[in-house]
């Protein structure tokens, strides 16, 4: 952050347990014609990352902290554009984020609620252009929001990794661990936990972030995660660990997931883009029937609702839509003390 900006207001809200910290107005201006391109602009500018790093590490954040930077739209399509951020960086799509988005855009009178009780709010991402559908009460008040993504995929079934299962104290060794690659708005490695004997609970979320960091670094440069289209895309985002829970009496496919994104993050909700990533492998595999709903629920029990909403248009996956809440916990002024060493601050992995 410059020496003459050393304050910066965010607005937080989660989404599922979540955190989302929102930036309205960055105080750093971020060049680029598109978000696509702002995103690049960010990660190569010192200062834009740096104010990343203060509102995401120690001890204004946390090693799991989760943000975006509100910028401009791409064209009048849309409402506003988002930078994404982690621990780690900035991320291309994030699916719980544009949930609490499109919460704030009405909470905060940005867009205004329909009359009809659902309100469209059009985000442009770095992966591309999503729209939030805020559905409120008769009051105004937001009850829950549902967000079409961008075309999910399944990228490559059975991919072998030469990571050993046996790296964990849950069982013996059970030789590689097998991956789908699937694309969500980001590329994931989607393991098939009940095949290894991993049960997704948060005792044993330890030898799961182990597991899955050693996957994701299995595959760097790995041909097959190179996106078909554009470079900026291309590389393992995170792993997702599955257990299938069966079906539930409503008729819906019930599964647990945990997501280990970036380097060893943590995602409390069912994640948003790997949500809709799974959506695209369980509808190329046929899991997912055909008019069914797949209740997506995390590590720490919340749940998100997703279903096909259409194919996609080139002919390759499916566009997902994917239902949740998201909560305002807080609207914060972050200080910079100029006799502070610890800025931007420290990260404890």
């Amino acid at each position: 952050m410059p020496p003459e900006n050393h304050e910066v207001t965010t607005v937080d809200y989660h989404t599922a347990g979540e955190p989302f910290r929102i930036v309205a107005a960055p105080p750093i201006p971020i060049p680029g014609a598109s978000v696509a391109e702002k995103r690049m602009n960010a990660i190569a500018n010192a200062e834009v990352d740096g104010l990343r790093r203060l509102l995401c590490f120690e001890p204004r954040g946390h090693a799991d902290m989760y943000g975006g930077f509100i910028t401009e739209a791409d064209d009048e399509g849309a409402d506003f554009g988002v930078l994404f951020w982690h621990k780690d960086g900035f991320s291309t799509a994030c699916g719980h984020g544009t949930i609490a988005l499109g919460t704030w855009a009405l909470d905060s009178g940005r867009i205004a609620p329909d009359a009809s009780g659902v309100t469209a709010v059009v985000i442009d991402v770095p992966s591309g252009r999503v729209t939030a559908s805020v559905h409120t009460d008769p009051e105004g008040r937001v009850t829950t929001v549902d967000f079409i993504n961008v075309a999910c995929r399944l990228i490559a079934a059975d991919v072998e990794t030469d990571v050993d299962c046996g790296l964990t104290s849950v069982q013996p060794s059970r030789g590689p661990v097998v991956i789908d690659l699937v694309w969500g708005g980001a590329i994931y490695a989607c393991v098939d936990a009940d095949r290894y004997g991993l049960t997704v609970t948060p005792g044993n979320l330890t030898e799961l972030i182990a597991l899955g960091r050693q996957v994701k670094s299995a595959l760097a440069q790995h041909p097959m995660t190179k996106h078909h289209a554009d470079d900026r895309l291309s590389g393992v985002y995170g792993t997702i660990f599955v257990n299938r829970l069966g079906t539930l009496p409503t008729g819906e496919l019930h599964q647990r997931n945990v997501t280990v994104f970036a380097d060893g993050q943590v995602d409390r909700s069912p994640c948003g883009s790997g949500t809709a990533a799974r959506i695209g492998a369980l509808h190329a595999t046929g899991e997912l029937a055909a008019g069914q709903a797949l209740v997506h629920e995390s590590i720490i029990g919340t749940r998100f609702r997703a279903r096909v909403f259409s194919a996609a248009d080139d002919g390759d996956g499916v566009i997902p839509i994917i239902e949740s809440t998201a909560h305002k916990v807080a609207t914060c002024t972050f200080t910079v003390d100029p006799s502070d060493d610890l800025v931007p601050g420290f990260v404890l992995r």
